[in-house]
């Protein structure tokens, strides 16, 4: 560290009685005040940008208000992965919400439009008026990625005539075109890189345009409609506390649903005692299908993100939606603290596998059921296409280390651009992962579509752009899209050899050495005594982690056998850790690392890097390492 970080955890450590290893961790993640601090550890929904700073947002919040109040029919369009589906679930109850505050006040004041009262006869059984709403989730394989025609007939032939597209349509300048000239006007809601040209939408919300100011650019597709989602409800719902008294479309009344006489129309209606934050009273509840986009989608968790996920997984933990419930509960984790590394690797997973082996459609389905045995028979039927999910991409990334172990020439290459025609088009995004993590190295893997066309993922390694690396492609590409460390190609398969060279050319040209190796941001050294209950409260504090915010980890250096280290597991393939400093001692596990057992066993000294959890045995819970790696001391 620097004299003037050091300085500055200084700093820390006395204005918030912390410890210099938890002090060292909020400077890393540049945090230079103590008040800086205080909202890192605890974000506030107050600290949101404003929504219409974001372009076209006023054009977008105006055309949805018109078709809210003149009863228009609209298509909710979404990807098929996890963050096209939250946003699809998202926005469908948002606006199935305020459709509700039509016909009633949000203390659930009822009254009628004309301002007529409401007998008390009639009052818990009138039915209130719902935005007339459908959604729409391309199919994989016929449709491939984005806005299809087949999408936007569906809007046509159902009399729709407002489409929001979520998690795409920013390169859908055709389709959005064809809608236009069939009286549909769509609100496009991104986050991938934008094209050349806008799409003629009536509003496009895309946070990376050039032209737009809105400060904060990594939001995730489900994020850009919740910001869209919240510009609405500072507008028309809960500005001034208004809603108390008057309902979205200005209609007057008052709390105990006596009409209002004509001659006092202008007078001034009951406000709220304080105005209903966005946050508490509409939005909140929502921002846990955020936690589950922002988490599946590699965007970075800092920032408003961080605000959002800190929420999500709040609401996750406390209330969650009926189908998440579920979810839960079949992949064994209903009693466990939700963490972006379960969202990561026990729910995304699942929530994807629908719109890679069968049809996004069912997870939407799971995002909005409020029906308990029907959200237990998706669930199911969800986790069983997860299964097959596995052994699918199992027997993918086995063939396709095969092909590139067979290549003579691979071994000089920068970069990974493998194909198959028979490959699942589904698991080509968790075999691209698989196949980065093995070479490390930006990686696509591609299989055969239809008429002669190739479809694939693309996995980049950190700090690397793999977006631009296809985009110097791009006159080879029939289509494509995607951010920074994800993204989706298409191309003829006669131009497969010389992408793959060009591919190659500009990632060798681009790419610098240190990012073809893994390495491990270890964020201090720690003795095993200051691994303590409150050290460890303060690292929760830290959460949620993910990319731009990592899961710390630390170094402990000549640790020696305790009592009981020893090679677990099945095939015996894993190492318990029971080690010690010669002062203290903590158990840990390094999975894979069987092969340090003997080792350690003969009171050979090691350097261990590891994250710190919690093992819960026995209703007892102890602190222990969760290894990344190990080495002779």
């Amino acid at each position: 560290m620097t004299a003037v970080e050091q300085e500055l955890q200084q700093q820390l450590e006395r204005e918030l009685s912390i410890s210099s290893a938890a002090a060292r961790m909020l400077v890393v993640r540049g945090i230079q005040t103590a008040d800086e601090a205080r909202q890192f550890i605890r974000p506030s929904m107050d600290k949101l940008h404003d929504p219409f700073l974001m372009k076209d947002m006023d054009k977008a919040v105006e055309r949805l208000h018109k078709a809210l109040t003149q009863g228009e029919k609209i298509l909710i369009y979404g990807d098929y992965d996890v963050d096209g589906t939250t946003a699809v679930a998202l926005m469908y109850r948002f606006l199935v919400g305020i459709g509700r505050s039509q016909g009633e006040l949000m203390d659930g004041t009822k009254c009628l439009k004309d301002n007529g009262p409401l007998p008390n006869s009639e009052a818990s059984n009138i039915q209130y008026p719902i935005p007339n709403i459908d959604y729409y989730i391309p199919d994989r394989y016929t449709e491939g990625y984005g806005v299809s025609q087949r999408g936007i007939d569906y809007a046509i032939e159902q009399g729709c005539s407002l489409v929001i597209t979520l998690d795409c349509g920013i390169k859908a300048v055709e389709k959005i075109a064809y809608a236009a000239e069939h009286g549909v006007d769509v609100i496009v809601c991104d986050h991938h890189t934008p094209g050349d040209e806008m799409p003629p939408a009536v509003a496009v919300l895309n946070m990376k345009r050039k032209d737009c100011p809105y400060p904060f650019k990594d939001l995730s597709g489900c994020g850009v409609g919740f910001k869209l989602a919240q510009a609405y409800t500072q507008r028309y719902l809960v500005d001034n506390g208004r809603s108390q008294g008057e309902l979205m479309d200005g209609t007057k009344c008052l709390k105990d649903n006596g009409p209002l006489p004509n001659n006092q129309q202008g007078v001034p209606y009951p406000l709220a005692k304080r105005p209903l934050p966005n946050s508490e009273s509409i939005l909140l509840p929502l921002t846990q299908l955020l936690a589950m986009s922002i988490a599946s989608d590699i965007v970075s968790i800092m920032g408003e993100n961080r605000i959002l996920a800190y929420y999500g997984l709040r609401q996750l933990n406390a209330q969650p939606f009926t189908g998440l419930s579920a979810i839960m509960q079949v992949a064994g984790i209903e009693s466990k603290q939700m963490t972006i590394n379960e969202l990561v690797f026990k729910i995304g997973p699942r929530i994807n596998a629908c719109g890679r082996m069968k049809s996004g459609r069912a997870a939407v389905e799971l995002l909005l059921t409020d029906d308990p045995v029907f959200a237990r028979q998706q669930a199911e039927e969800v986790n069983q296409h997860n299964e097959d999910r596995r052994d699918c991409d199992s027997e993918t990334t086995r063939e396709a280390l095969e092909l590139l172990q067979a290549d003579p020439d691979y071994p000089n290459r920068r970069s990974t651009v493998v194909y198959a025609p028979h490959w699942h088009k589904g698991v080509l995004g968790i075999v691209a992962s698989r196949l980065m993590e093995t070479y490390y190295r930006p990686t696509i893997v591609l299989s055969a579509g239809e008429d002669g066309i190739i479809s694939g993922s693309a996995r980049s390694v950190d700090g690397f752009d793999v977006y631009a690396a296809i985009d110097s492609c791009h006159d080879l590409l029939t289509n494509f899209g995607g951010h920074k460390y994800a993204a989706g190609l298409s191309m003829h398969v006669d131009d497969l050899p010389e992408f793959q060279e060009r591919f190659e050319a500009y990632v060798a040209a681009h790419i610098r050495p240190d990012q073809l190796q893994p390495t491990l941001q270890i964020e201090s050294e720690l003795q095993l005594g200051d691994i303590t209950r409150s050290f460890y409260n303060v690292l929760r504090h830290l959460e949620p982690f993910g990319p731009g915010n990592p899961r710390p980890l630390f170094v402990s250096r000549r640790l020696i056998n305790h009592r009981d280290s020893r090679a677990v597991g099945k095939e015996r393939e894993h190492l318990r850790l029971d080690v010690t400093d010669r002062v203290n001692a903590i158990t840990g596990i390094a999975f894979g690392r069987a092969d340090m057992a003997e080792y350690i066993q003969n009171g050979n000294a090691v350097d261990i890097c590891y994250e710190l959890n919690e093992n819960t045995y026995n209703h007892h819970t102890t602190l222990q390492m969760m290894v990344h790696d190990i080495k002779p001391s």
